[in-house]
């Protein structure tokens, strides 16, 4: 998906016609001024893109010069001479447990988003994972319990995800194909707005808050950095070290509670 929305952007930027030979450094560091400044091209082009936005599209982009690079359509790594687009660092939201249980408990016109919102709390899958996983994926392991074996979409890395067995029935039945079948993309939108804000939380949560929900709760319960970050399939721990420093700040809440006067 997001190969697609850098090729949009770049199509735009070049106005649908570009050689390899027009791949120059200066041209390429036009195509990150546009980025900076660019309109969104999905939900009808309502605003300028995100600032990470930018950047996530920025390192696809140079991702492909590198590619092209290796296999001798450019003559020279350009990205040598081009600067990342730093990302900033944004307040992750995410749902208290308490939060999770009142979910469980509020009905959802999309029985099938429902399911798929709780097995992302207790997963931590994406939704382009959760889009795609079969029952081929549940497995079981050697300790006798079962497990996500799967490549996921984004780190194209496999990993292996232990899942107790309140998870697994969020499945259902076990059949054939995929698990949570007729889950659309689009429904994690304005229907899972309309069901979080049917249970009176106001923030703004996303699908991928939930992926935060999941870690979250995680170090708060005590599990340590690097096996989360194992779970969450991060490539560095450092990804994970933002949810370390939420439960400190919520422990320095905690600390408040008590007072004597």
């Amino acid at each position: 998906q997001k190969w697609d929305c850098v090729l949009r952007h770049f199509e735009i930027y070049c106005k649908g016609k570009c050689r390899f030979c027009d791949l120059t450094v200066d041209f390429c560091k036009g195509f990150r001024t546009y980025l900076l400044s660019a309109q969104r091209q999905r939900n009808n082009g309502k605003g300028p893109i995100s600032h990470n936005s930018a950047a996530g599209y920025w390192s696809t982009f140079r991702a492909l010069l590198k590619m092209a690079y290796q296999e001798k359509y450019l003559r020279e790594n350009i990205n040598d001479f081009l600067e990342k687009i730093e990302w900033k660092e944004v307040k992750k939201e995410f749902l208290t447990l308490a939060e999770v249980k009142l979910l469980v408990a509020i009905p959802c016109k999309i029985p099938v988003l429902k399911q798929a919102v709780l097995f992302s709390c207790m997963t931590g899958l994406r939704i382009s994972d959760i889009l795609q996983l079969s029952w081929e994926h549940i497995q079981m392991g050697q300790d006798g319990g079962y497990l996500i074996r799967m490549c996921t979409e984004k780190t194209e890395e496999e990993t292996n995800l232990p899942i107790s067995d309140e998870t697994l029935a969020l499945c259902g039945e076990r059949s054939e194909g995929l698990i949570f079948k007729g889950l659309k993309r689009h429904m994690v939108n304005h229907p899972l707005k309309e069901w979080i804000k049917s249970a009176g939380i106001t923030r703004r949560i996303t699908f991928h808050s939930m992926r935060h929900s999941f870690a979250t709760l995680l170090a708060a319960n005590g599990v340590d950095i690097l096996t989360i970050s194992k779970m969450l399939t991060h490539k560095s721990v450092k990804n994970t070290q933002i949810y370390a420093k939420v439960v400190d700040e919520r422990a320095r809440e905690a600390s408040m509670v008590i007072s004597l006067k």
